[in-house]
Order: C-alpha cells, then structure tokens, then sequence
C-alpha cells in the first residue's frame, strides 16, 4: 500500500492523523516509520525531508529525524529504533513547521531565480537559510546586485502560486518547460505535476511552495562562484531573518 501525500494538497497543514501499515520490512529496528498518509515532505528535487514528531494515543511523543522515498510509493519516516509503534496504530504527525515554511518560501525563489537566470540548470538544493542553483552559463555574466533588484521585484509583485497536472505526453511536445538538465521529471504514473507562478513561470516538480510570491520576503543573491567552464553556482541567502510563517 503507498502513501497518500497529505502534504501536496494541503502544503500548509502542520498536524493531521494517520495510520501506522502493516507492510513486510517498513517497521523493524532501523527506525523506519511508513504510515497510511503523511504531511511529512520526503527528500526530492533539491528539497529536504521534513522532520517532527508523532505523538501516539497514549501520548508519546516520538522524534522523526528524517523522511525519505521508499519503494511502491511509500514514504519511509526515520525515527529512533526503539520506537515501539505497531501496525494499525493511529499517531497525530507534526512537521517542524518553521523549517518546512522557510523550504518553502526558499523553494518558490529559486523557481524565480531559474526565470531572472535563463539557462540550463544543472543542479541545485534548498535550505532553511540558503539555497543554491547551478547554471550551465556558457559565456554569460550576471551582477549580484541586479539580480537581487530583479528577484524582489518579482517577489513584491505577489504572483499567485498554483499547481496543476498535464500528460507526459503533453510535456513531451513541450520540452522546453524542462529547465533542470541533470535530472528529468519523474515517469511512469502518466501525469506530470506542474507549478505555476503567475505568468512568469511554468515548470515541472514535486515540491512544496508557498501560495503566493509575496510570502518569499527579500532575498539577495549573496553568492556566484565558478563550477567548472561553464558551470556557475548561484547562493540565495534571506535578506532578512525568516519567521514562522503562517
């Protein structure tokens, strides 16, 4: 049985209740917690796992350390060995909300970043603090200052942020929408999951996003290193200390 992802219709959902599964090898001594849904992102895309906790009936209070991708859809939650949950179990799961919402407003400026810098992507992470994309450049140049100028203006103009899914076959006869080159969408389901920002970007992940471009706050560009001949490592930093959020 897979995983229903709470976490992708309801990106800003903090706590819900889910169902410990009886699948063969999901629950044993290394900790690995899969559940019938979850609100817990798992490691994907440049995004890392969420962290929190479980809390069962009887009021434990368990630790998620981290949440990974697991086989046939399911997501692998990693908690302490001796955690003592038991199929059918029912656990209220609560993400680290403060970290998961800097991910996400981090994770919607670096789409913006990919629409201010139009080139190839070639890799790319997200965290709390900072983010980074690596850009395929060629012979091209940019300016710190200006890219920031460009970034907030696109931030400030509170672009709605949405998502939607078309065919891989859709996507196909639009290849241009692919804007990372090492790492294609993922397949075999049928569909691609879309994010939107606006109408001033358009491109395939998986990841989560705050609602609108507005929530991002000031960003600078803080760093642009050299990554090889053509290869150049953008940094986004917080041009002021993240909140919590919603």
């Amino acid at each position: 049985m897979s995983t229903a992802l709470t976490f992708r219709e309801l990106p800003y959902a903090r706590e819900s209740l889910a169902t410990v599964l009886s699948t063969t090898g999901a629950i044993g001594e290394d900790g690995v917690v899969v559940t019938d849904a979850t609100l817990f992102y798992p490691h994907g895309g440049g995004q890392p796992g969420d962290r929190g906790v479980f809390i069962t009936a009887d009021g434990r209070t368990l630790t998620v350390h981290d949440t990974r991708k697991g086989a046939n859809g399911q997501v692998h939650h990693l908690l302490d060995p001796n955690h003592g949950l038991e199929a059918g179990q029912s656990v209220t799961q609560q993400i680290d909300w403060a970290r998961r919402y800097a991910h996400m407003r981090m994770h919607t400026a670096l789409h913006l970043l990919s629409v201010v810098v139009p080139h190839g992507v070639t890799g790319g992470s997200i965290g709390a603090d900072r983010g980074r994309l690596d850009f395929d450049l060629g012979e091209a140049s940019f300016d710190k200052e200006e890219l920031s100028e460009r970034l907030n203006a696109l931030i400030a103009a509170d672009y709605p942020v949405t998502s939607e899914w078309i065919s891989e076959a859709e996507l196909d006869a639009r290849p241009e929408l692919v804007k990372t080159m090492s790492v294609a969408p993922p397949r075999g389901a049928g569909e691609i999951r879309m994010v939107r920002i606006g109408d001033v970007d358009y491109q395939p992940c998986g990841g989560t996003h705050v609602a609108s471009t507005a929530e991002v706050g000031p960003v600078q560009v803080a760093s642009i290193k050299n990554r090889g001949a053509r290869n150049r490592r953008f940094t986004l930093t917080w041009a002021e200390a993240p909140g919590g959020g919603q």
